[in-house]
Formats: C-alpha cells, structure tokens, sequence
C-alpha cells in the first residue's frame, strides 16, 4: 500500500521531504508533482526500482527515461552539451522541457538509449520536486505518469494514489498538476528535432509552432 504525504506547493514541509528522500534510497518509486503532469521517480543508481518503473508504464529499454536536475549545473555530468545546445536549454530552463542529449560515462548504460546512447534531462520548475532533488542531492530518473493503454497523463493526487496505491511506494500530493507532459525536444543531432509537443511552448526555444 502506497503512503501517502499531504505536502505544501510552496513550501514542503522539510520532515515529508526527508521521509521521501528516504523512500526513494531504499528503492522505493514514487509519484510526484513537477511543472507539467506528476512522474513517476527512482533512485538514479537503483536497477531493480528503474526496472519496477518500467513495468508500471510498461515501456521497453527504447524509451527515454527522464533526469530530474535540480538546476543546470548537473547538465554536463550526464550529457554532452555544446554552447549551441547550452544557450537553448537554457532559455526555458527551469520549465516544463526535457530534452534528449548525448549520455556521458556517468550515465549507467542501462539507462541510455541502448542504439542511440541518449538519455532525457530537464530542470523542473516546482517546489516539491525541487526540495526532494535537493534531500537526493542527485538527480531522479523519471518518467510522465501516463499508464499503459491511456493517451493522458494522471495530474490528480487522489486518483493516482487510488489506481497506483499496489505498485508505487508513494504518493506526493501538494494539488493536482497541469494536465499535460512536457514539451520534448531532441538535441542530439545538427538540429533541434521536437519529438513531442507538451506544456512547453515552442517559441520559447525560437522553434516553429507545429500544426
């Protein structure tokens, strides 16, 4: 049974995040709030947890998993990240992106893409993930919460917890979230490629609207 935390959007209570953070470096998965839609998290290092969030979203190793960073800085640990790349991120960082970048060594190679050797980061700009990423000191990895058959991510605390309460360890609740995922945008070829058109405007990376 999924526990349960009842947490303020501006200000999380410190104990909650610490329990949290304590649930996560046991190997736990947990459903949490960002700038888009809630995403399911694990420890970064933990392959039976990666694994278990895998089955949860029923997605194989060619999808992109997700770092969540506490700010840009953690950017060129895990990805190779040119000047060009860095200034785009940067325009619409933190906010409701991921982007698909070149992996460093630093990356597990069970979490890059494993033709592609790829991984997804993104900077979000909510303060419960952000004060859970600074009790980790370390990024998540993460995914949207959009469970297996459905087109939608889940942003209602209450309903994930009723649905998910079997196959989570736990539900971080600070009020439901935009209902839509984040923008993607693949940067690691010559030019930007949008994979996928979320929350995240596109003029804000100077890239066209799609129709």
């Amino acid at each position: 049974m999924a526990q349960y935390f009842s947490l303020h959007p501006d200000n999380p209570q410190p104990r909650l995040i610490k329990q949290a953070a304590a649930v996560l470096h046991s190997g736990g998965i947990a459903a949490i709030p960002t700038d888009s839609s809630y995403a399911l998290v694990c420890h970064l290092d933990d392959k039976a947890a990666v694994e278990r969030l895998r089955r949860i979203r029923q997605i194989d190793e060619r999808h992109h998993l997700t770092l969540l960073c506490s700010d840009l800085s953690e950017l060129g640990v895990y990805a190779r990240v040119d000047n060009r790349q860095y200034r785009l991120i940067r325009a619409c960082t933190p906010g409701p992106y991921a982007f698909i970048l070149e992996a460093t060594k630093e990356v597990p190679r069970r979490l890059s893409h494993p033709s592609r050797k790829t991984i997804g980061m993104r900077v979000p700009q909510n303060a419960v993930a952000h004060a859970l990423l600074a009790e980790m000191a370390q990024p998540l990895l993460a995914t949207t919460l959009i469970l297996p058959g459905e087109d939608a991510p889940l942003n209602d605390p209450g309903t994930i917890r009723e649905r998910l309460q079997h196959d989570v360890d736990l539900v971080l609740d600070s009020g439901p979230c935009p209902s839509e995922p984040t923008t993607v945008v693949d940067l690691s070829g010559p030019e930007p490629v949008v994979v996928r058109v979320g929350r995240g405007p596109l003029d804000a990376l100077g890239l066209p609207a799609l129709h």
